[in-house]
């Protein structure tokens, strides 16, 4: 990166540069929108356009200037998942049958970053209804990891973990079902929140808040640096007065966090998926960062890690993934869509009622089980995953697993991810920070700890679109 490497400061400093008059939000905006011509060739992260972006920006500036109101985010550019409806601009999901849809209004979250001041340039790639640890679809193709081309940036939200790494986006705002924030943020070297289950609205992105598994989707920010997380995941959190399991709970401020006393729990191996040697070294750095904070770490993982990995995989398989059929059906796609050539999901029958019902009971028993475990730990430290990018087509290797990642769309507690350290290969490797129920903050403290040991984001060795 060169010539306008200040476009890839945090969004906090490039908000702050706008609101000051520092910088003007044309000038911002059109940074971002040489970025992206100049990178997305290479990677295929943002997928659609939006026009009038340097109008919109240019009236944040002159209202700026007449001293009127500005919000947090104020003329600051953002791409967002095409998982999130968007009104008046194409929204596909990542389904054929959605190829034309236009939506008349914004999900919640693109609604509150607009009303912040945000100004929307671009929706990134997804997997068809985002379902999978690759971002491909029979709409768009495939999207590239910007740090080696030869992998994938993860899924679901790999399209936002892709253009953000690349420096080319301030945020973007991915979903998380089983990994889909933290896993992309992982593999791209950025850093990302599943936020605690209920803290965001799902009105309006697809899937939404509706069926038996709707706990285990959460939204949250994707961005270079962990105190843009601090300062999107405010906004768009909270109950909109649709989605009807989002509850009024205030949200902690990660800065009046103390390291020093934060009881810690660190782990490299959950006894499911064995991790590579970097993974395990960036983990005991992170944990060495926060004892050196004056934090108290032990080494020590919650029991039957097995079993809790096993509840999420056995609950969301288990009415043979009829819930994502009913989706590609439902747009009008014909067959299972980008699943019937790509071999992500097996479709099945299901279970019958009375085995699906306790799966349901098993997996509330082991949600207790953690949530009891949780009592004596304020942070848990582990992999983000066992292993950094995979090749293209990587995922539907049986060794592949997200053991450590997706346990926690079961627990429903907050975790963040933000880059330790690096592979012999050169490719990043994300941390993983979990705190308990509501405490984001502590998560996003002790996240911050991390970030300033390892020195978080780093640009990827190829930028220029070559």
């Amino acid at each position: 990166m060169s010539g306008s490497d200040w476009v890839a400061a945090s969004a906090t400093t490039l908000a702050d540069d706008i609101r000051s008059g520092r910088r003007s939000s044309a000038e911002v905006v059109t940074a971002v929108l040489e970025r992206i011509d100049a990178v997305n060739p290479r990677i295929n992260a943002v997928v659609r356009r939006i026009d009038g972006v340097l109008d919109a920006a240019r009236r944040a500036d002159e209202e700026r200037a007449r001293g009127g109101s500005t919000g947090p985010l104020h003329g600051l550019p953002f791409t967002i998942k095409d998982s999130f409806d968007t009104a008046g601009i194409v929204t596909t999901a990542g389904t054929v049958g959605w190829r034309d849809r236009v939506p008349a209004t914004d999900a919640t979250v693109v609604a509150r970053l607009r009303a912040a001041g945000a100004i929307l340039v671009g929706k990134t790639n997804t997997p068809e209804f985002t379902w999978s640890d690759e971002t491909d679809n029979d709409v768009f193709g495939r999207t590239s990891n910007p740090y080696d081309v030869s992998r994938t940036p993860g899924g679901s939200s790999g399209g936002s973990a892709a253009i953000v790494a690349a420096g080319a986006s301030p945020f973007d705002v991915g979903s998380d079902t089983g990994d889909s924030i933290r896993q992309p943020a992982h593999v791209c070297g950025v850093a990302g929140i599943k936020p605690t289950t209920g803290r965001v609205p799902r009105t309006g992105h697809s899937p939404d808040f509706r069926g038996l598994f709707q706990a285990f989707t959460q939204l949250g920010p994707i961005a270079r640096y962990v105190e843009d997380l601090a300062l999107i995941l405010p906004i768009i959190a909270g109950p909109d007065g649709v989605d009807p399991f989002v509850y009024p709970v205030a949200l902690g401020d990660p800065s009046a966090v103390r390291i020093g006393g934060l009881r810690v729990v660190m782990f490299m191996d959950n006894g499911v998926r064995t991790p590579t040697p970097a993974t395990v070294d960036a983990v005991r750095a992170a944990a060495s960062a926060l004892e050196a904070e004056g934090a108290d770490v032990q080494e020590r993982r919650p029991p039957r890690m097995d079993e809790v990995a096993d509840a999420w995989q056995s609950l969301i398989s288990a009415d043979g993934h009829a819930w994502l059929s009913r989706l590609i059906t439902g747009a009008g796609t014909a067959g299972h869509g980008s699943y019937d050539t790509r071999g992500w999901v097996e479709f099945t029958d299901g279970l019958p009622g009375p085995e699906l019902t306790a799966l349901v009971e098993q997996a509330d028993g082991v949600r207790s089980r953690m949530l009891q475990w949780m009592h004596d730990v304020d942070v848990i430290v582990c992999p983000a995953m066992p292993q950094p990018a995979i090749l293209h087509g990587g995922s539907n290797d049986p060794a592949f697993g997200d053991s450590y990642s997706d346990v926690h769309n079961l627990t429903g507690f907050p975790a963040v991810v933000v880059r330790g350290g690096t592979s012999p290969e050169g490719l990043p490797i994300g941390v993983q920070l979990v705190a308990g129920p509501w405490r984001e903050d502590v998560a996003l403290a002790a996240a911050r700890v991390v970030e300033a040991a390892s020195g978080g984001w780093r640009p990827p060795p190829s930028t220029d679109g070559a």
